[in-house]
């Protein structure tokens, strides 16, 4: 088996993973699915409607719960469309027979987020979602249900993102703040350091207008989740704007996409994630899609200067946010070795350099 050090496993150990069987994709991966610190996992052929999301259980494989729950079967490989409202499980076509030391955890991806997919990975026995377990050997799947537009996907698209881990390697509030003495990383000139470090929303606004956020319209038309610049911005968003009190009220149910105050910086011998709900700041969830590689607003890798966008839903009841106010902790971890090719630099990376930004779809 491969030789792997303490840490977050970079895109070289990834293919020396997939190499020595512990990945084991159904087809070759493609020329941009493994990022700096992350793979990406395509949909297969086959994905089902269900009645409920589900989590397995310690005795029970996802087959044996889609006998019980699902609807009816889809094919994949023909293109099909996903509704809003519905739940679906998916089989995936990368499959792990994980090393006992080495763990993994798994996220939406970016885009996937930005236009309010809301994707898990599960496995055969598991009680978590997201979470897959030091020697897991088996298939994956995606729970999928898109809040807000209906999405077009097909065998190959790509929703989550699988981050591998070996040991504890998460960096405590003291390693932290030394980290970020000498790279910086937000620039807030007294960051919060507590869990992770504090990133807050700005509602100041951006450029001459003052842009602060988009608000998604409901009863759109399809996203077809593999076409960059497919949308035209104006048929699925309200722009809103920055006023004198420079506050934002969120709806519940409705979707926001809104951009951090500050820069946000991941040396390249690190990798970030997001917490992506803190009940101490909020009834609200924040950033879908958690993961930021190495080197995300990197300046050697022309991200010097990149926001976090932050995906944003209230829940049960309308909540007031404030220019500056605190709305979700970035966790650092250590990897393992510093990847080849840094997020931003020849990566297939759409968000470096970034300030208030749309997924990849919206023109």
């Amino acid at each position: 088996m491969v030789a792997l050090k303490d840490g977050i496993q970079s895109a070289d150990a990834i293919m020396r993973l997939a190499e020595a069987g512990a990945i084991k994709p159904e087809t070759p991966f493609a020329s941009d699915q493994v990022q700096p610190a992350s793979l990406d996992l395509r949909l297969g052929r086959r994905a089902y409607r269900v009645r409920a999301s589900f989590l397995p259980g310690r005795n029970h494989t996802v087959q044996d719960r889609l006998d019980q729950l699902s609807f009816h079967e889809i094919d994949l490989a023909k293109g099909a469309i996903l509704e809003t409202g519905s739940v679906y499980i998916a089989e995936l076509q990368e499959e792990l027979a994980l090393p006992e030391d080495l763990s993994a955890a798994a996220n939406p991806k970016s885009s996937t987020g930005r236009i309010d997919v809301f994707t898990r990975v599960i496995t055969d026995r598991s009680q978590e979602f997201d979470t897959i377990g030091a020697g897991y050997h088996g298939r994956l799947y995606a729970e999928i249900s898109p809040r807000t537009f209906p999405v077009l996907v097909r065998t190959g698209t790509r929703l989550s993102q699988l981050r591998l881990r070996k040991g504890d390697v998460r960096l405590s509030d003291a390693e932290l703040l030394a980290v970020h003495e000498r790279e910086r990383v937000v620039t807030s000139a007294e960051p919060s350091i507590q869990d992770g470090v504090a990133v807050s929303v700005d509602l100041a606004g951006f450029g001459p207008d003052n842009l602060v956020g988009y608000r998604a319209k409901r009863h759109t038309g399809l996203v077809d989740v593999d076409k960059p610049g497919s949308c035209r911005v104006a048929d699925f968003w309200e722009p809103l704007y920055a006023d004198s009190s420079r506050t934002l009220i969120l709806d519940p149910g409705q979707f926001y996409i809104l951009a951090s105050k500050e820069a946000v910086h991941v040396p390249p011998d690190y990798a970030a994630e997001m917490v992506p709900f803190d009940p101490l700041v909020g009834e609200f969830r924040v950033h879908y899609a958690g993961f930021f590689d190495p080197g995300f607003g990197h300046a050697d890798a022309g991200g010097e200067g990149a926001r976090a966008v932050l995906e944003v839903r209230s829940r049960d009841v309308p909540f007031i946010l404030e220019d500056g106010q605190i709305v979700g902790r970035l966790v650092y971890e250590r990897m393992a070795e510093r990847p080849n090719v840094l997020y931003g630099a020849g990566a297939g990376s759409n968000y470096q350099a970034q300030g208030l930004k749309l997924s990849k779809h919206f023109r």
